[in-house]
């Protein structure tokens, strides 16, 4: 038995011995056909193919009303990268001159952070202190002026372009590639949502645009256009001090929420990108793509506005607002501002919530020009008055004296008072009926008194009473307290009207 034993064990040796010799040979002779007889073929394939990745931008979520109508959603647009490639510095300058006269001749913006212009030469952001960080923050003298701070920029891109016009536009790029930590692995977003004909004249002309590609991205929309763009907000690229802040999650070519509910709800709104690998040609030419990780989109949000509404509402503040500058209510005020709030009095949502003047949301997402900047910034345009604003609250605070007054036992609701037009305590103040009549309502009780919102039975009654049960009652009524509302910079308002969501 032992020596039967040992023969088995022998041959299950030698048989494993031949195995090994027969998986060496195979590779070996793999690595021959690899190395010897292919290697020349493979060698060129490798030296012609270079990999980059590219970021695969997620959907934001889209903002709906309450009906499911999408008030702010996305589309499938496109976007110009530009990828490091093996290419001399004027032969690369010259590239991004052709991709942006290219662009500029479809009449496609590009992005342009640059703050320096010319002809004539000066600094975009006029507060000293911001301009004297970003000369820090680029190796520039701090008593530079606009022309010294773009030479010094010219030499160090090394652009030999003798127009300072097209110096500019190539300026304008490299100063993004500067920004955005350009790698040999990482592109740099130089334009986004570009036409078709943009695109295509790039993709049919690759071999003028080395290192050039198209990338495919949802583009955020708004529909309904400037309809409730103080509840919605908008979206821009963000800023160095945000993506220093949230690197971990935000590339630099991002958009964030800036305002609104795009603000508030970022998180949500805001999907997770995914990946893909970009295949080039060392001359820059792409050869071939391919997914790595999918992107998720974000969150939908359903609001408590209503389309329709709202629109309605905006429509009736902005015809008040002409009214009352022509003197439709009789003398002329130029009426600048207002604004306008429908909510359900039992459950405090917003059904539409309208604030004069408005803007246009989708302008900040491919970046706005300076000049609507600047109109917007003079009329306060994006400031929602709604929320923003501290009024005084006029004849309703008149409820508030009223309830304080029967609460507190001060009147009844058969109690009387006679306006004879002018009160006779404090300054004197007139009710408003006696400064177009000259004569008051007379005899009123309470009731009476709201109906024909009488100043003089307000005056008379809040003097009985004094100042702490009007606060108390104010109080209770909401004034002077935030509301809790899901939009940011809210100051404290006289309404209880808090749900958006």
């Amino acid at each position: 038995m032992e020596i039967q034993k040992e023969k088995n064990e022998k041959v299950r040796y030698n048989l494993l011995v031949v195995i090994i010799y027969l998986v060496g040979i195979i590779l070996l002779a793999q690595l021959f056909n690899l190395q010897i007889v292919h290697g020349e073929e493979y060698r060129q394939t490798s030296n012609t193919r270079l990999t980059r990745e590219s970021s695969l931008r997620a959907a934001r979520g889209d903002l709906l009303d309450n009906t499911g109508n999408k008030l702010v959603t996305t589309k499938i647009g496109f976007s110009l990268e530009l990828y490091k490639t093996k290419i001399d510095n004027q032969t690369f300058n010259q590239t991004i001159l052709k991709l942006i006269e290219l662009l500029e001749e479809n009449e496609d913006t590009y992005i342009d952070n640059l703050p320096i212009t010319v002809e004539p030469y000066e600094f975009k952001n006029e507060e000293e202190e911001k301009q004297k960080r970003w000369k820090k923050e680029n190796g520039i003298e701090e008593n530079a002026t606009a022309q010294e701070a773009f030479q010094k920029l010219k030499n160090k891109y090394d652009i030999q372009e003798e127009d300072v016009k097209k110096a500019r536009k190539i300026m304008v790029v490299r100063y993004e590639i500067t920004k955005a930590g350009f790698s040999n692995i990482k592109p740099v977003t130089i334009a986004k949502d570009i036409s078709n004909l943009s695109v295509n004249q790039i993709e049919e002309q690759g071999a003028k645009f080395p290192g050039a590609a198209i990338n495919k991205e949802p583009i955020v929309t708004y529909p309904y256009g400037s309809l409730a763009s103080h509840v919605l907000g908008y979206v821009g690229p963000i800023s160095e001090e945000e993506y220093k802040q949230k690197k971990d999650k935000y590339d630099i070519n991002d958009l964030i929420g800036k305002a609104g509910i795009e603000y508030t709800l970022e998180e949500y709104l805001k999907g997770q990108d995914g990946t893909k690998q970009i295949e080039m040609a060392v001359d820059g030419t792409i050869t071939g793509e391919y997914i790595t990780k999918e992107a998720i989109a974000g969150s939908n949000v359903t609001l408590t506005i209503d389309a329709n509404l709202q629109k309605k509402t905006e429509e009736a503040l902005k015809a008040n607002m002409e009214k009352i500058t022509k003197g439709g209510y009789g003398q002329k005020h130029e009426a600048k501002a207002g604004a306008a709030v429908v909510m359900n009095v039992k459950t405090g949502e917003i059904l539409a919530l309208a604030s004069y003047p408005d803007y246009e949301p989708e302008l900040y997402v491919k970046g706005i020009s300076t000049a609507k900047l600047e109109e917007y910034n003079k009329n306060k345009s994006t400031l929602n008055r709604a929320i923003s604003g501290a009024y005084a609250p006029g004849s309703i605070f008149k409820m508030a004296v009223a309830t304080a007054a029967l609460e507190t036992n001060t009147i009844t609701k058969n109690t009387r008072v006679n306006d004879t037009g002018i009160y006779p305590r404090g300054h004197h103040p007139a009710c408003w009926i006696y400064t177009q009549n000259h004569y008051g309502h007379g005899s009123l009780n309470i009731t009476q008194a709201i109906q024909k919102s009488c100043n003089y039975f307000f005056y008379e009654i809040g003097y009985k009473m004094g100042i702490d049960p009007v606060i108390e009652y104010a109080k209770k009524y909401g004034l002077g307290i935030k509301t809790g509302i899901e939009l940011a910079g809210e100051e404290k308002r006289n309404s209880r009207c808090k749900k958006l969501l």
